[in-house]
């Protein structure tokens, strides 16, 4: 894939994402945006990716949206410009295949935003994540944030804006894994390794599962998610797999002395 802002590596059973605006600190440009977007299509239709990892690199994940950029769009482009990011994150956030974001350093704003819509988050212990978006005099996504840490805590980062370290985003459920500047690669990558293991169909069910069910009540939630294990345990892949569970478990047992 021939792209300027990002770069692409392939892995076995996995792709990784790579910011790369090293010295505008992996400013979100349209330009970026609109290749990210484009290496998510590809990368959600290639069968040989079953999981993807996202990330800025050892030192910084994204500063945010490109300041000088928007300081300069004309009024007349203002709907299309925020169009194009809600496209892109929409793209992220809806993507089948599992999503991990590999912080390390500074995600701020539309970069903190970016790490959001990703399944889950990986961070570095010098990983820093925060909405300064108020002190700009705009309002900062919400939604996403309030999934994961609550109303109240949402809203405490959204309007006080102070930035977050690794620790304090470990403890309040932001982030998944907190590892060192020297690791938190691998771990990322480890549990790419991990996820391409796993059922692509029961991947993608548990992704609908979480973004619908907290919309339902009790029992439409208890309904929606049988109905999904239904379906999934009339596949032919769901018997190959119980079948290879059950042969393994009787060569344990065969093993014991």
């Amino acid at each position: 894939m021939n792209s300027q802002t990002i770069l692409l590596e392939k892995k076995t059973g996995y792709a990784i994402v790579t910011l790369n605006r090293p010295n505008e600190m992996n400013a979100l440009s349209r330009k970026m945006r609109d290749e990210i977007e484009d290496c998510f299509v590809r990368l959600e239709g290639d069968p040989e990716v079953k999981s993807i990892i996202l990330t800025g690199g050892d030192y910084v994940f994204s500063a945010g949206m490109d300041i000088k950029e928007m300081a300069a769009l004309p009024d007349h482009e203002i709907d299309e410009y925020f169009k194009s990011i809600v496209n892109y994150l929409k793209r992220i956030y809806a993507c089948r295949k599992p999503v991990i974001a590999a912080v390390g350093g500074i995600a701020l704003g539309g970069g903190f935003n970016l790490a959001l819509v990703c399944d889950l988050i990986i961070a570095s212990e010098s990983a820093i994540f925060g909405h300064p978006e108020l002190k700009f005099g705009l309002n900062p996504l919400f939604n996403p944030l309030r999934q994961i840490v609550g109303l109240a805590k949402a809203k405490e980062i959204a309007m006080l804006g102070e930035p977050l370290g690794a620790k304090e985003a470990l403890r309040i459920g932001l982030v998944n894994k907190v590892a060192s500047p020297e690791t938190f690669m691998k771990e990322a990558m480890v549990m790419a390794e991990e996820l391409s293991k796993r059922s692509a169909k029961a991947i993608e069910a548990v992704k609908k599962v979480s973004m619908i069910t907290p919309q339902l009540d009790s029992y439409s939630a208890l309904e929606l998610e049988f109905g999904i294990s239904a379906l999934l345990f009339s596949k032919p892949e769901r018997k190959a797999h119980m079948n290879e569970f059950i042969f393994i478990e009787q060569m344990k047992k065969r093993r014991q002395p």
